[in-house]
């Protein structure tokens, strides 16, 4: 490699910086002269990926085929690591280093396979194929994402120590003593044409939403501060030690907007607040959003200077460029320029190299997936989820509520009614008749969701409700309705509206958003406010995932650390038999002042 690094702990892990290599050196304006001489300047390029998500192969093993979409994307690091070969040729590797902004170890079945059934944790278990892919790539550091936690710490620890590179964050911090509790940065030097060491500092930040969302793996033994008042802590520390450009790698969106309300004082889509307010950086590698921003500058409200932010999109669909200018005055060296764009890796074919070292592991996970659990009469498909109650939602929430119901017998929650919450993930996900896989259930339930059981009155269901129902847009009675248009309301994802089995209830969409659930019942009987009912809820939802009332400071009176998509496949595999019959039912409709919309 040729640059040194200094981790968080100040410790040197490499040797001492590489030979010279060319530099761009083109004209600046009259500010850049010194004494009527142009100042030395040096070129050098930091690339970046983000939400890699457990991608290697550009495969979707949900469908046991090559990767596509509408927009004719490809995936993984085969494929990023044939565009960081382009850029190393191009700019000289010692005048390059490479980054990413997290949510790295889950995502994929490969991701899971390597988490759960063949568990790197286990003594002598295998090394995480994307800790193998990105070492062989040669990764300069990483930053912690909020899936990296979902496995738990002991996964996490392993994957670390099977990095060649740093993994960072620096606000996720011992609980009890709010030290560090992984690499706040690294310090990575490289040398210019004239022999000069330019010092870049690569400080990482991840989500405090981790705090929520992974509570039962983190709670007592992490804690994770807002980006913000972190970053205000260390940058200037970075720039003590000498750094000379200073990059953040946040895995925190760039829109100011939070999915947890107010359960936690810190921005969960920080990126842009941290440009704004905290002085000293030069540029921020985005992630965390699953958007493509191929430049965005962000003017620093204490400095007046611009910050370049980029975040490429996900999946390794795209690899962003920062392309930064320094210049050497008045003894140091100061950024001239950043800019940055993003380069599309549907242009480039899979790295050899890098399918080749995981093509083992690979196969196994797609024999794992193909593995036939049991068989449907029907064809289940989530395509008209969205805005009607389909079978194939009726039927995640029937088994959760399955699952409830046995977890709770002889409780003294027994007797309370139990109802399920479901969300469409995908309108693409199938069940097929015939043969079902465990792949057919990835597609259904692709997140590693847990269950939990929270207890509600019948007035906060109905909140539930219409906070969910906010997914829709408002769309006055009479004339045709497009279901293409009348979903996903202010931005609502899909995964952000909950639909609700065991009760009865009419969403209409002619009213106002607050004021939309009608007709709600239970068993025949209008829904009592002080009722109380079992919430059968993934885990996401119950910390606080989409910021719905209630449901996070409810009581919990049961949980489980396996994921849905495995209750639902070990339920498949028990009764061998998926029959619509057993669990399809209308219980939610939508309307327009009482008339249905279809």
């Amino acid at each position: 490699m040729g640059s040194s690094v200094v981790t968080g702990a100040g410790v040197a892990l490499a040797g001492a910086a590489g030979a010279p290599a060319a530099a761009a050196a083109g004209p600046v304006g009259q500010h850049g002269r010194s004494h009527g001489h142009r100042p030395e300047r040096y070129a050098f390029t930091v690339m970046g990926t983000t939400d890699l998500h457990g991608n290697v192969f550009n495969w979707d093993y949900t469908t046991d085929a090559e990767f596509d979409d509408a927009d004719h994307n490809d995936v993984g690091l085969a494929k990023i690591s044939t565009l960081v070969s382009q850029v190393r040729r191009e700019k000289g590797r010692r005048n390059t280093l490479l980054i990413d902004a997290g949510d790295t170890i889950q995502g994929t079945q490969l991701a899971y396979y390597y988490a759960k059934v063949d568990p790197i944790t286990d003594p002598g278990g295998p090394v995480h194929p994307m800790a193998r892919a990105m070492n062989a790539i040669g990764y300069d550091a990483a930053a912690l994402g909020n899936h990296e936690f979902n496995y738990g710490i002991p996964v996490l620890r392993k994957f670390e120590e099977s990095c060649d590179f740093p993994l960072l964050g620096a606000n996720a911090v011992d609980a009890r003593t709010l030290r560090p509790a992984f690499r706040p940065y690294v310090l990575k030097r490289l040398r210019s044409p004239h022999g000069r060491v330019v010092t870049v500092a690569v400080l990482g930040l991840t989500n405090p939403g981790i705090a929520l969302w992974d509570k039962a793996h983190v709670q007592g033994k992490l804690a994770f501060p807002g980006l913000v008042e972190q970053a205000a802590h260390w940058v200037p520390k970075l720039r003590s030690m000498g750094a000379d450009v200073v990059f953040v790698a946040a895995h925190s969106g760039a829109s100011g907007t939070s999915s947890y309300g107010d359960q936690l004082p810190y921005v969960e889509n920080a990126a842009a607040l941290v440009a704004e307010r905290v002085p000293g950086i030069d540029a921020i590698l985005v992630g965390h959003a699953h958007v493509e921003i191929p430049e965005r500058r962000v003017v620093n409200e204490q400095t007046g200077r611009e910050v370049v932010l980029s975040e490429p999109l996900k999946w390794g669909q795209r690899l962003t460029l920062f392309d930064v200018v320094v210049e050497w005055r008045r003894g140091r060296w100061e950024v001239g320029s950043v800019g940055s764009r993003v380069v599309n890796s549907n242009a480039v074919a899979e790295d050899s190299r890098i399918t080749d070292l995981l093509r083992a592991e690979h196969r196994k996970v797609v024999a794992y997936v193909n593995r036939v659990i049991g068989r449907s009469k029907a064809e289940l498909s989530a395509a008209d989820a969205p805005v009607k109650d389909v079978p194939v939602l009726d039927f995640i929430a029937y088994v959760q509520a399955e699952v409830v119901r046995k977890a709770l017998a002889g409780s003294e929650f027994a007797g309370l009614p139990v109802v399920s919450q479901a969300s469409c993930f995908s309108r693409a996900a199938r069940v097929p008749e015939g043969d079902v896989t465990i792949r057919s259930m990835a597609a259904l339930y692709p997140f590693d969701n847990t269950l939990e059981a929270r207890v509600l009155t019948g007035a906060q269901v109905r909140e539930y409700l219409e906070f969910s129902a906010r997914y829709y847009v408002r769309t006055a009675a009479g004339g045709p309705v497009d279901p293409a248009r009348i979903t996903n309301a202010d931005g609502i994802p899909d995964y952000n509206y909950d639909a609700v089995r065991g009760l009865s209830y009419e969403i209409d969409i002619a009213k106002p958003a607050g004021q939309r659930i009608g007709k709600l019942s239970w068993e025949g009987k209008p829904v009592a406010d002080d009722a109380q009912f079992v919430l059968a809820v993934n885990n996401y939802r119950a910390s606080g995932g989409g910021g719905f009332p209630h449901v996070a400071g409810a009581r919990q009176v049961w949980s489980t650390s396996d994921e849905i998509r495995n209750l639902i496949i070990n339920w498949v595999q028990e009764k061998k038999e998926i029959d619509p019959s057993v669990f399809a039912s209308v219980d939610w409709r939508l309307v327009r002042d009482g008339v249905p919309v279809f």
